[in-house]
């Protein structure tokens, strides 16, 4: 078994690359792959391993592809090919045409009609050899999502008639970067992973570098390919040294490099001279080799060149001008320039929604807080990051941190409020009370409704997440309570916007103080009839990553039901061969979705929140899954990822563009 493996592992992209290139099927191929590998589980473990067992793995699964073109009676000149009498001397074709093959595979694994997630799976499943169930345990979802990823993948793949060739011209320089996209993408889940229990997960940071060496391999004239195997071997050499003795991160500044691979440095730097030499303007992964270059050569963190490395973020967000780029130029500029140069450019991120609910920009923000000395709202930073990571040992590193600096703060904050008047404001709040348990006192109160409280809640919930539990109500100004309201609402409709301005008065006036809403304007709520969702939007939405929001829209956009009954819907409720609950019914891109979405669930809200509720806030029984411990999806986090997704339309509108769409009766024939 283990011996099937290691070779399937190394095989399998040549073999599927190969049958790819005569079937013009990615999905035929692998499929003909799989029954070779197959044969190969039954017969070597009774006959043992083969003196070549890729050439035996290529001939069996060549001989399913020969069978499958005669019965299909198509591509004549494939089966002259691959005539039994003409395998014998090309079991193995020629090494340029298998890299070729291979290469092609790359590009169509990664081709950019496919959204990251499917590429990504697709690509381990097809190039990495990896088995669904070894792809979903690395990025820790169920086996079934990466399976309809995989499958979706094909399937668009075969739509679309993507063909299986190389591309050309100026179309190489879009794939390639899609290519590149990739295989960073697969390093850097394994190199800090998003979730989970664990920093690193090892495995994937080494399949992305064994992918990355074989593209380097294939398209040696290409300087971006090398310049991306320098920066994930120069970033993969400091792994032993990221962790601490229980698993808890180590910053760079303060990592032992005496740790530091000095073999993948090296080799880093061999990969780097290749990118020069293979000439062409500095890309984005060349750019970023060169700042990794820039640490590997530092004797110690105090040695580094953080002038050098902030002009190269410069150069790169002048390539690149995307917030995760100048949030990392900000980090450059804050040790070369002194935190408040670098806390000046993070100031400008903290109201771009793209980096909203992103870990890293509070982690960042923190750090530079920290180190200018402002230890209270560094342990806010730190909280905030803590709450957004899905990683366990990120975030008690964060805690951790958070805790140190409102431990540090917390003298000069007594000695602030030592003479504040400790008598009740008008309803029995202290300005020196924190923000947590003012918003949770406020939100007990009796004389609200559920619907009020609910509304409530979700403004007061982004407001502890952005500005910090523990921030006594004193320190909380307009100004930020704006910051807020322009990351987060920005491009919410009126009538949102209003109602969570709505809910900072109220909540001002109850705790006694200044109206913290005063630099938030009321916006005009124009509630004319907006028109439908148009036709190339639609498009657009049906190839979002996410299969819960598509199943969602497609079962609004087919059915034309109100968004409140579809996610009102629960999984007993479903006839899924009728398509139908209730009074509503379905089509077939539904269909296919609801399968996936329910995925062996037998009961419970069939749409669930991304996360499990927090203990304060348990839902009605009927609104909690028994088998995932998930709330139902509330219809205001659905009508903001829809809005984000549409470019500002509603789910009103999409139930409309279903009614606008349907067929007209049929009049009875005469």
């Amino acid at each position: 078994m283990d011996a099937v493996t290691a070779v399937w592992r190394e095989e399998s992209a040549r073999i599927v690359a190969g049958l790819a290139r005569m079937l013009g099927d990615v999905g035929l191929a692998e499929e003909f792959a799989q029954d070779a590998l197959v044969a190969a589980l039954e017969t070597w473990p009774r006959d043992g391993v083969p003196d070549r067992p890729g050439a035996w793995l290529t001939t069996a699964a060549k001989r399913r592809a020969l069978d499958h073109l005669r019965r299909t009676r198509r591509h004549d000149q494939a089966l002259r090919d691959l005539e039994p009498e003409h395998l014998g001397d090309r079991e193995r074709p020629e090494q340029a045409e298998v890299g070729d093959d291979v290469l092609r595979l790359m590009f169509v694994s990664s081709h950019p009609v496919l959204p990251a997630e499917e590429r990504t799976a697709l690509t381990l499943r097809l190039l990495g050899g990896l088995t669904t169930a070894e792809i979903a345990r690395a990025f820790l979802v169920r086996e079934a999502v990466v399976a309809g990823r995989v499958a979706r993948a094909k399937r668009t793949l075969a739509e679309e008639g993507v063909p299986f060739e190389l591309p050309r011209g100026p179309e190489l320089a879009v794939r390639l970067a899609s290519v590149l996209e990739v295989i960073y993408l697969i390093f850097n889940e394994g190199y800090s992973a998003t979730a989970g229990e664990d920093l690193m997960r090892p495995a994937l940071a080494l399949e992305a570098l064994r992918l990355g060496r074989l593209l380097a391999g294939l398209a040696p004239g290409e300087s971006e390919v090398h310049g991306l195997v320098a920066l994930m071997e120069i970033q993969q050499s400091r792994a032993d040294a990221r962790t601490g003795p229980s698993g808890e991160p180590v910053q760079l500044h303060e990592q032992d490099r005496g740790r530091w691979n000095r073999e993948l440095i090296a080799s880093g730097f061999a990969s780097m001279l290749r990118a020069r030499a293979a000439g062409g303007g500095l890309g984005p992964y060349v750019l970023q080799a060169a700042i990794a270059v820039c640490h590997a050569q530092a004797a110690g963190a105090a040695d580094t060149d953080w002038d050098q490395i902030a002009a190269l973020y410069g150069a790169l967000a002048r390539l690149l001008p995307s917030p995760v780029v100048r949030l990392n130029q900000a980090v450059a500029v804050g040790m070369a320039d002194g935190p408040e140069a670098g806390l000046a450019l993070v100031d400008s991120l903290l109201s771009d929604p793209a980096l909203r609910d992103y870990p890293p920009l509070s982690a960042v923000h923190g750090d530079l807080l920290a180190r200018a000395g402002r230890d209270a709202e560094a342990g806010t930073a730190f909280e905030r990051a803590a709450a957004l990571t899905r990683n366990t040992a990120e975030r008690a590193f964060l805690l951790t941190r958070a805790a140190r600096h409102r431990t540090a703060s917390s003298l000069a904050r007594a000695a602030r409020h030592r003479t504040t008047s400790f008598l009740a404001r008008t309803a029995g709040v202290l300005d020196a009370s924190p923000l947590g348990e003012a918003a949770d006192r406020f939100l007990a109160r009796t004389d609200l409704d559920a619907g009020t409280i609910r509304s409530y809640g979700q403004t007061l919930r982004r407001l502890r997440l952005d500005l910090g539990v523990a921030t006594p109500l004193a320190e909380i100004t307009p100004a930020l309570v704006a910051r807020v309201f322009a990351a987060a609402w920005s491009t919410a409709a009126p009538r949102t916007w209003n109602r969570h301005r709505a809910a900072v008065r109220s909540f001002s006036a109850w705790a006694g103080l200044a109206d913290l809403s005063a630099e938030l304007p009321r916006k005009h709520d124009d509630r004319r009839r907006r028109p439908a969702v148009a036709d190339q939007t639609l498009a657009a939405l049906w190839r979002h990553p996410s299969p819960r929001e598509r199943a969602l829209w497609r079962l609004v956009h087919e059915s034309g039901a109100p968004a409140a009954a579809v996610l009102a819907l629960d999984v007993e409720d479903l006839d899924l061969p009728a398509r139908r609950a209730a009074t509503i019914t379905w089509g077939d891109g539904a269909a296919a979705l609801l399968e996936e979405l329910v995925a062996g669930r037998t009961c419970g809200p069939l749409f669930l929140a991304d996360r499990r509720p927090a203990p304060a806030r348990t839902p009605d029984p009927a609104d909690l899954c028994p088998e995932t411990g998930r709330g139902r999806l509330s219809y205001e986090r659905a009508e903001y990822l829809f809005k984000r997704a549409s470019g500002g339309y509603t789910l009103h509108q999409l139930a409309a563009s279903a009614r606008r769409s349907a067929p007209a009766p049929r009049t009875a024939a005469r």
